[in-house]
């Protein structure tokens, strides 16, 4: 297998992976799905826990992505493909396979993305706003302050990232685009924020965030995903008994997970309440302080 070149080294530390695996039970000969694969920071040590026995399944928007997890996660019972979890039937179609046993998604931004300075997902960057996870479809999230409205983009950063000065936010975005400021890079929108929320010490100050946040998640319609794959794609194609582990970061996520789970018909819920990081994982990955666990196993 090839070193990784320099360039693409990974830098993202998969989060709760002890629980991630515990919580997996993995056996050897079963179908696990990592729906987000990302740099295959679980799914190389999930291939270690099957001993290589079964099969994996690895599926990411981002081709980027999946060079850097074919480096550490390759087999003749692996196949990686580029495309989101919501398109899993099709996947599973074409490998002719009904169901699967085990299914992960890590609804996470790796630590990759945000490094990378000409996808715009990272606040220290001075590339251009795209936010696209597949760059070969949709429109990037430059565009998308050119066309919306002050309202669209209000309800973006309100709901998706639950920032209290949305509207003055969205407002001054299009006041500058009016003026033919339009906000086209990453370090310009941080710019942007600040200029509304106040001057801070902090170039990651939580309104930065929290309209990357909502951005990002509008630019690649999350939700809409994830609301598909719960109600139409996981309960048709995880078997009987099988089990699927979701790890989300916001609130409306984790919302959207529990709620599905909740359906007694369909799920039996292992976890009342998520499992969150221990203290010492959120000292040595802080990006892991606001993950949730949440785990259900499919009725019978």
């Amino acid at each position: 297998m090839p070193r990784p070149s320099p360039s693409n080294r990974t830098v993202h530390i998969p989060v709760m992976l002890h629980e991630v695996l515990t919580q997996l039970a993995i056996q050897p000969g079963l179908i696990i799905v990592d729906g987000t694969l990302g740099a295959g920071g679980h799914s190389q040590h999930i291939l270690k826990a099957m001993n290589h026995q079964g099969q994996l399944i690895g599926l990411d928007r981002d081709q980027s992505m999946l060079d850097r997890a074919a480096q550490v996660v390759s087999g003749p019972n692996v196949s990686l493909h580029q495309c989101s979890y919501a398109e899993l039937e099709t996947v599973l179609d074409t490998l002719e396979l009904e169901t699967v046993d085990r299914v992960l998604l890590d609804l996470g931004l790796s630590s990759d993305q945000l490094a990378d300075p000409q996808r715009g997902f990272g606040f220290d960057t001075s590339g251009p706003l795209d936010m696209r996870y597949d760059t070969s479809t949709g429109s990037p999230a430059k565009d998308l302050m050119l066309t919306a409205s002050t309202e669209e983009l209000t309800q973006i950063f309100s709901e998706y990232g639950d920032e209290r000065d949305a509207d003055k936010i969205a407002a001054e975005i299009v006041k500058r685009r009016k003026a033919a400021r339009a906000i086209e890079t990453a370090d310009q929108l941080v710019e942007l924020v600040h200029s509304v929320t106040g001057p801070t010490s902090q170039k990651k100050s939580p309104s930065v965030a929290r309209v990357f946040q909502g951005l990002r998640i509008a630019v690649n319609r999350e939700l809409d995903q994830l609301e598909q794959f719960l109600t139409e794609v996981l309960p048709q194609r995880l078997s009987p008994g099988g089990r699927a582990v979701i790890i989300t970061f916001h609130s409306i996520e984790d919302r959207m997970v529990k709620d599905a789970f909740r359906n007694k018909e369909v799920w039996n819920n292992l976890t009342r309440k998520p499992l969150a990081p221990t203290p010492s994982e959120v000292r040595m990955n802080p990006r892991s302080r606001s993950a949730k666990i949440r785990v259900a196993e499919r009725a019978e």
